[in-house]
């Protein structure tokens, strides 16, 4: 047997071929318990020995609790023993079979009659099968703390902890048990064997610890003096039975021979260690993410297929997947073809993206970038009004955030983006009014020519499907774009911190005691009152004043100031990891999680307000008008430039353009990468249209210009991160996707517009705990990339021996990866210092320049290792698979012309002969 003539496939494998089909409906969950037979003061019972859903868990030898979850660890020779077991033993598949002694006698005379067992040990084996059972639920009366909350009986609740088993009801589950019964008797001189698949499952009395119909069950009774054998078989039984594969196989199987070809495939995958170099007694905790149980039957049989219970060796990983954005950035060659499809595509989803939205979650998210849009629109709105003398102050930052944000929140291709101020149209704007003032052109009117001016061009990068170059935007671009962002967000917030401690300098040559050295003197003349017997607040309460050093004490601003900052960020880092404690019900952890920000904010704002000291806080506008009195909200586009000015402004509306493209669509990759598993679709066509359309009406009333903020939008989308919230004893909660919606950022800039109203509560928020909020973005962002990870782990340092088994790791020389290192190092340290300079202006033409420097490194590096420390650029792959093809023809056509040479000889041969 052969796939592409290339790679052979084993008969067992071909054999489950016939049987599995993808289309198939999936099977249930299994749930296996194996009971092992036991002598109690002459009496014999089955007594519960072991469980799996997907891990294994034993009870204790002291008997008196589970064990923690674990990978199950078989022997070798089980497995072999096994496979025996079924091939000799007695298989009934689609049993008719509706209570336990029913099954039995069907059992026993199925082994009478094929000469298994002798009649006369008929009513022995009966007895022993109809033995009482006894399960390990026993629970001391009062229940622990982390039982609450956990029994709510649902389909899923058979993937929550097992110890709960009360809460499971027949009648909601979609599970079904497989039963092992393994035991030691003194009347069988061979073993006895068999497996049963029932046609129905049913529910066989106190067979099963929860009540789960029966679906399997397999019996193995023997011999005395082979205890541990047994334990090993049963336990390897029970283990394929909650294999991925096996399990389907044995739903589907139609005779003994699919059984063994399960077991077959089964060993195929196993993966075996040698036993002195690893002791079998170590339990091996569940890994944090398994594979993936969904595999190819065109695969089947495949080398390091994903099939069975084992898992690929990391020397024959595949190569990652080349660089691909998918069709969202396909150049379709027709005007405005790129928007059309992204509109396509998002329509569909459009009503979803707001009744999806309606969860716990959401409320958590809106609260958390609430805080962090403000806080920007605050920040940048005071440099703003520095930069323009007032034309656009706080006010217009809080007016343009919610104005720009909602229109693009509720009509843009990928709404989970946040929209803000950066740090380059800061500094475009600062000196576009300097060249005003100079050369006496009003501000505000040239202004709004440069922002529609770039709107048009915009729109004309719209129409003609420019976005396409994002596709050789690689890991290397991103990574060094985001990071830089990163820094910055980290930067500002330490440097904020420390302008505090310039603005409340603590005081060294305090001395304790000056704080009771005070004389207390008296103003108006009371016989009746000693005034140096007064307190301070008595004193001034009746008219006193406070003479001496005390007087001049100021409390430590500073220092509250930073345990105010530094907590908030050490809190939510803590809180954010809270949902992996093991401690509360399942749910609570996670909702401390989700509300971690928020939970961090209230925590310090009340000590704050317990405190009582005035620290610095969040000042909000309180009135709506603009910032500047002498300016309206609609800029007038003539009457106080020369006319000329209206087309010599195209030329600085490049500049604004390239930098807001750039922005925009990295900040969209980002977003969109498949990491994040977002369904439903991009729109980088359609973001664009609507910032290019924002650009413009903001202009016109005089607003800041606003662009995809990656550090919020990368903070937007990890607060609504999704995990599966039941899962196997010790399976770890899978992430499944984002919440993809518009109502949370439709929520958050809604805020934001009424913030001005809210000022007298937003008045009680200290700045260094949002300072703390800025922090912990600016940390959280660098989660996942891989220059980062590089850097953390410090591998110029470690020894090799000592090193985290990356993937990048196994596949390139360290050299090369310390070579790649140092490259992102080095343009991540030109970015920074160029953007630390009015050269910021030029900053999305520095982001090109990581483009031309990802390109240049095809030079140095060979495309195996940029596979694996970056991606393959798409004309690379393109050329790549064109040489691969082009070296197929020609070893086709010398072959095709080495079989004709043959043919030639063997006609003359032939020829000759007949001569």
């Amino acid at each position: 047997y052969f796939i592409s003539n290339s790679c052979q496939v084993s008969p067992a494998a071909e054999r489950l071929r016939h049987i599995l089909r993808e289309e198939d409906e999936p099977t249930p969950t299994l749930f296996t318990e194996m009971d092992t037979l036991q002598y109690e003061g002459g009496e014999m019972e089955w007594k519960e020995s072991a469980r799996w859903v997907k891990f294994e868990e034993k009870v204790e030898e002291g008997g008196e609790r589970w064990s923690k979850p674990h990978v199950s660890t078989l022997s070798l020779h089980s497995l072999f023993e096994l496979r025996t077991c079924l091939q000799t033993g007695c298989v009934l598949l689609d049993l008719e079979g509706y209570s336990l002694p029913q099954i039995v006698d069907d059992i026993i005379e199925k082994q009478v009659q094929e000469g298994l067992i002798a009649p006369e040990i008929r009513e022995k084996i009966s007895f022993v099968l109809l033995r009482k059972h006894r399960h390990q639920t026993k629970k001391p009366i009062h229940r622990s703390l982390a039982d609450i909350g956990k029994s709510s009986p649902s389909s899923e609740c058979l993937l929550s902890y097992l110890s709960h088993s009360q809460c499971y009801s027949q009648n909601s589950l979609d599970a079904e048990a497989s039963n092992v019964l393994i035991g030691e008797v003194d009347f069988l001189d061979k073993p006895f064997v068999a497996f049963v698949r029932l046609a129905q499952a049913a529910t066989l009395g106190g067979l099963t610890e929860v009540p789960v119909p029966t679906r399997f069950l397999f019996v193995l009774l023997g011999p005395d003096g082979k205890t541990k054998s047994y334990n090993e078989i049963g336990r390897a039984m029970a283990t394929l039975m909650v294999d991925d594969l096996f399990s389907d196989v044995a739903y589907k199987a139609r005779d003994r021979e699919d059984l063994i070809a399960g077991i077959d495939e089964f060993l195929d995958e196993v993966i075996v260690l040698p036993p002195g170099e690893w002791d079998p007694k170590i339990r091996i905790e569940p890994p944090k993410k398994l594979p993936s149980s969904v595999f190819s039957l065109n695969e089947l049989g495949q080398p390091n297929g994903n099939a069975g219970g084992g898992a690929a060796s990391a020397e024959d990983e595949e190569m990652p997947a080349p660089h691909e954005l998918g069709e969202e950035l396909k150049f379709t060659g027709r005007f405005c073809g790129g928007l059309w499809l992204d509109i396509k595509r998002k329509v569909p989803w459009f009503l979803s993206d707001f009744y999806e939205g309606f969860h716990i979650q959401s409320i958590s998210a809106v609260l958390f970038i609430y805080l962090g849009c403000i806080t920007n629109a605050i920040t940048f709105g005071g440099l703003l009004g520095d930069a323009t003398d007032n034309y656009q102050g706080v006010m217009e930052s809080f007016l343009g955030t919610a104005l720009a944000g909602t229109v693009f929140c509720l009509f843009g291709g990928q709404p989970l983006i946040i929209l803000s101020s950066t740090g380059p149209i800061l500094i475009f704007e600062k000196l576009l009014y300097e060249f005003s003032i100079n050369n006496d052109i009003d501000y505000m009117e040239i202004r709004l020519w440069v922002g529609l001016h770039s709107c048009l061009q915009c729109l004309i990068l719209v129409a003609t499907d420019a976005s396409y170059i994002i596709k050789y935007m690689t890991r290397f671009t991103e990574e060094g774009f985001s990071s830089l962002i990163s820094f910055i967000f980290i930067s500002d917030a330490l440097k904020k911190m420390m302008s505090i401690f310039s603005y409340y300098p603590i005081n060294p040559d305090f001395n304790p005691d000056y704080i009771t050295s005070y004389r207390c003197d008296c103003q108006f003349n009371f016989s009746s009152l000693d005034w140096n017997q007064l307190s301070k607040k008595e004193c001034l309460r009746f008219g006193g004043s406070l003479v001496g050093k005390s007087c001049k004490y100021i409390p430590d601003l500073a220092m509250l100031s930073f345990i105010l900052f530094f907590g908030t960020y050490s809190m939510t880092i803590s809180l954010k990891k809270f949902k992996a404690s093991r401690y509360f019900p399942t749910k609570l952890p996670k909702l401390i999680s989700d509300f971690a920000i928020f939970t961090s904010i209230m925590t310090f704002v009340g000590l704050d307000m317990f405190m009582g000291l005035k620290t610095p806080k969040l000042i909000v506008p309180t009135e709506f008008k603009p910032t500047r009195p002498d300016r309206g909200w609609i800029v007038m586009p003539f009457g106080k430039n020369p006319w000329w000015m209206c087309l010599a402004s195209f030329v600085p509306a490049l500049l604004v353009t390239i930098l807001i493209f750039m922005d925009q669509q990295i900040t969209a990759v980002i977003m969109n990468r498949k990491e994040n598993k977002l369904k439903k679709g991009c729109g980088y066509h359609l973001d664009l249209f609507w910032v290019g359309i924002l650009m413009a009406v903001c202009s016109f009333m005089g607003l800041p210009w606003y662009v995809a903020a990656t550090v919020i939008s990368i903070a937007h989308i990890d607060s609504l991160k999704m995990e599966s919230e039941s899962s196997a004893p010790g399976e770890q909660p899978q992430f499944l996707g984002v919440r993809e919606q518009r109502l949370t950022g439709i929520l958050v800039f809604v805020l934001t517009g009424v913030s001005v109203f809210l000022a007298p509560i937003l008045q009680y928020i200290p700045m260094p705990v949002l300072y703390g909020v800025f922090l912990y973005m600016g940390v959280a962002s660098l989660h996942g990339i891989q220059f980062w990870e590089r850097m953390k782990m410090k591998l110029f340092l470690m020894p090799a021996k000592h090193q985290p088994d990356f993937v990048f790791l196994r596949h390139v020389p360290l050299r090369r990866v310390h070579l790649f290192t140092l490259v992102q190092i080095t343009c991540l340290a030109v970015l920074w210092i160029l953007k630390s300079t009015v050269a910021a202006i030029i900053f999305p033409v520095m982001i090109l320049g990581l483009m031309v420097v990802r390109k240049t490194l095809d030079l140095v590096f060979s495309q195996h290792d940029l596979a694996w420390l970056d991606d393959i650029l798409p004309d690379k792959d393109k050329k790549k698979k064109e040489d691969e093809k082009k070296k197929k023809e020609k070893k086709k056509a010398k072959s095709e012309e080495h079989n004709n040479s043959d043919e030639e000889v063997r006609t003359t041969t032939i020829r000759c002969v007949r001569c």
